[in-house]
């Protein structure tokens, strides 16, 4: 730890899901032959229709500035896009795009937070969300749900973290790391609660909302008594293939959306303009022409259950959205494998990259430090490989 560097630096985090796929690279570049089931990224590539759009932006010159909070064709589309797809009606003043979902969220709590102010995070939950909060100098509450509860919190739960201080509630469904998926009556369950707090701020990621096996997307901000306190935040990552892009949005209350835009304007300004001509195109499709990549996560799905299925000490649940399983490993705790002492999901993890050569992520970065996160966005062979060695590995 460096003396000179802020405090705000060297009490932050780094990110575990990328500090695992730093791990596994460095070891591939030593000729190291392992599978990378650690990052939330799509193995698809960006559909040509998209790619087409951002050339055709590119032969058109587009080269400037765009506005801070987006250009007003992609306001439109996102508009649209919220309408067709989640029955929410916003207007351009409620639109604010970002440099990634993970810059929205950024932006969200630098305006809302002060020092101090609490954000109940349920837990599992996104490894960057709890440093997020860290950053704004608020204080992340952590509730916690279990395999058993198919990591989901109740409203009880959420009532029983609420206290004075609580801003703000962070949550994701589909759930990254878990796949959970919170139905349109558990959600109502929290706006019952909430009704009792009306100063506490819901901010509801659905980043992935299309990846989606039950055929039910729930917005939290489609409930009525929800709507004027709710920042729905999305984009294009993983739904559209298109990680690096880096374009995210939200919907949100105009008073929120103008303090973002404020923001954003000192720290990045327009996001990329090539990608944001590509993602009006994007949004404007309808699903089914990216049905192809979300009928080959199902499968996948399947399959890595039934492979999890056969290994001992392994409880999962079956998740019902995103591209992860979350299997609870804590019988493994206390055990010794291939030499390795486990006593955290840490320990798993790093044994299974080093004895396995397979790349997974401990569930202590996400609050749930019985589980390890596995990323099924590979292909079926990757997915088979990578099990029967983590299999061989622990029998």
């Amino acid at each position: 730890m460096n003396s000179q560097l802020s405090d705000r630096i060297n009490n932050l985090p780094v990110s575990a899901t990328l500090a695992m796929a730093a791990k596994a690279r460095e070891l591939k570049e030593q000729g190291k032959d392992i599978i990378g089931l650690s990052l939330g990224e799509p193995d698809f590539n960006t559909p040509d229709f998209v790619k087409d759009a951002a050339i055709r932006a590119i032969n058109e010159n587009y080269n400037s500035y765009s506005p801070v909070d987006g250009y007003n064709e992609l306001k439109d589309a996102i508009i649209l896009k919220f309408k067709r797809d989640n029955h929410l009606t916003y207007d351009r003043s409620q639109i604010v795009v970002s440099t990634g979902a993970k810059q929205s969220i950024a932006n969200v709590a630098m305006v809302l937070l002060n020092k101090g102010d609490e954000c109940i995070l349920p837990a599992p939950y996104w490894v960057s969300y709890a440093a997020i909060v860290e950053l704004a100098e608020g204080t992340p509450v952590e509730v916690s749900a279990g395999v058993e509860q198919n990591f989901k919190i109740t409203a009880a739960q959420l009532r029983a973290a609420i206290t004075p201080k609580t801003k703000m509630m962070l949550f994701s469904s589909p759930n990254n790391p878990s796949g959970s998926l919170y139905t349109e009556e558990e959600l109502q369950a929290f706006a019952e609660v909430l009704v009792d707090y009306p100063n506490i701020i819901v901010v509801s990621d659905e980043i992935y909302e299309h990846i989606n096996y039950t055929g039910k997307h729930a917005s939290m901000a489609a409930i009525p008594s929800m709507y004027d306190r709710t920042v729905t935040i999305n984009g294009v990552s993983k739904a559209f293939a298109m990680t690096g892009w880096r374009v995210g949005y939200i919907g949100a209350p105009t008073w929120i959306a103008r303090a973002c835009n404020k923001m954003q304007g000192q720290i990045t300004s327009g996001t990329n303009c090539i990608a944001q001509r590509a993602v009006i195109t994007a949004l404007e499709a309808p699903v089914s022409k990216i049905q192809y990549m979300i009928d080959a996560f199902a499968e996948r799905r399947d399959l890595i259950l039934n492979l999890l299925s056969e290994l001992k000490g392994v409880i999962t649940d079956v998740p019902d959205g995103a591209f992860y399983v979350f299997p609870d490993i804590s019988e493994w705790f206390g055990k010794t494998v291939k030499g390795h002492q486990i006593k955290t999901s840490s320990d798993f993890s790093l044994m299974l990259l080093e004895e396995a050569n397979v790349a997974t992520v401990s569930g202590e970065d996400f609050g749930a430090p019985n589980c390890i996160r596995i990323s099924y966005a590979a292909s079926s062979e990757q997915i088979t490989e990578a099990i029967r060695r983590i299999k061989e590995v622990l029998s």
